[in-house]
């Protein structure tokens, strides 16, 4: 797989003519979706001073309800009208749905083109961006279809961060609060203070950094999740089952199911193990306090069960967790009983 560069962007318009020169490419594509098209294009340009004639668009609909084969067939349709060969170059603006799709679109169409991620939420710039990971929905399952393809450059830049609403900065937060479990406790700690400070969303770019620099080490050792990497997957295997649950009822953002995710994963630390309760209670009650939960029952444990059965993580037919002993201490492939998951999901619901 390709190194993959990211820049933490300073100078937004240096940053972009530097990635545009070293792609070499023959025609230019940008992919948004219909919120950042609106938002976050005109950023771009005017930075960049690029007249809309220079490109193509190519515009998506909104949501994780749009990550679907349609809408990935509507992309190769649109490349394939708009007379995109082998040499050129996509640009992914937008989240983790623009990025994660736009990317597996590049990476396959007529066997891959080179493309670039602009992440325009605190979630993409932390997570969905970086790492190679591709992909869409299918048959109710997150991320179910997809390729390990890195972009050839990564541009992060926080002035996007104040297209969002707090809604959407909560999202990216809860995958920073899982780099600072999985980092050390100064990180955790700091990642706990910052929420709480009136000047959080100035400090967010050096905590953007951290969080990146963590995600960067993990996936360079380990670039396609056979060992190390799957400490990111900390809150993913309930997450993900709360996150397709909602999708067939009102679907939540991508960093409140991990949020939820990570009440039941660390509840499953402490029992398995041996992860310390007042670290787990604490961060639970920052959960909590920040992100309320998902309303469910014990008659929906079978169907979340179901759903983790399902997650790719998974080998045979066991549930597969990544859990902690400690702040920072990885403990991957472990495995719960249904009882012990149930007790988990006892405790998210009455926490």
């Amino acid at each position: 797989m390709n190194q993959q560069k990211v820049v933490i962007s300073q100078h937004f318009e240096q940053s972009l003519s530097q990635a545009l020169a070293e792609c070499n490419y023959d025609c230019l594509f940008i992919l948004v979706d219909e919120t950042t098209e609106r938002c976050c294009l005109p950023v771009l340009t005017s930075t960049f001073n690029v007249q809309r004639s220079m490109f193509n668009v190519i515009t998506i609909g909104t949501t994780d309800q749009h990550k679907t084969l349609d809408t990935l067939s509507h992309v190769w349709s649109e490349l394939q009208r708009m007379g995109a060969t082998r040499h050129s170059l996509m640009i992914n603006l937008g989240g983790g749905m623009v990025t994660d799709l736009g990317g597996f679109a590049a990476s396959t169409f007529k066997r891959g083109i080179h493309y670039i991620n602009i992440p325009t939420t605190l979630l993409s710039m932390v997570d969905a961006s970086v790492g190679g990971k591709t992909g869409i929905n299918f048959g109710g399952l997150k991320n179910e279809i997809g390729v390990f393809n890195n972009a050839d450059c990564v541009i992060l830049d926080t002035k996007f961060l104040k297209t969002l609403d707090q809604e959407n900065i909560l999202s990216g937060y809860a995958e920073m609060l899982k780099h600072g479990l999985i980092d050390c406790e100064e990180h955790w700690a700091e990642i706990l203070r910052n929420l709480e400070s009136p000047d959080h969303l100035e400090r967010l770019s050096s905590l953007v950094s951290k969080s990146v620099a963590v995600k960067q080490h993990i996936v360079t050792e380990d670039p396609t999740e056979k060992g190390l990497r799957k400490a990111l997957n900390l809150g993913h295997t309930a997450g993900h089952a709360f996150e397709s649950l909602a999708l067939e009822r009102k679907p939540i953002l991508h960093g409140y199911a991990v949020a939820y995710g990570l009440v039941v994963e660390l509840y499953l630390s402490c029992v398995k193990t041996g992860f310390p309760t007042d670290k787990m209670r604490q961060t639970v009650q920052f959960i909590k306090e920040h992100y309320g939960k998902m309303a469910i029952t014990c008659d929906d444990y079978p169907h979340l069960l179901e759903l983790m059965h399902h997650d790719k993580k998974n080998e045979g037919s066991a549930i597969n967790f990544t859990l902690l002993a400690g702040i920072g201490e990885l403990r991957i492939n472990q495995t719960a009983t249904e009882e012990e998951i149930k007790e988990a999901l006892d405790f998210y619901r009455e926490y």
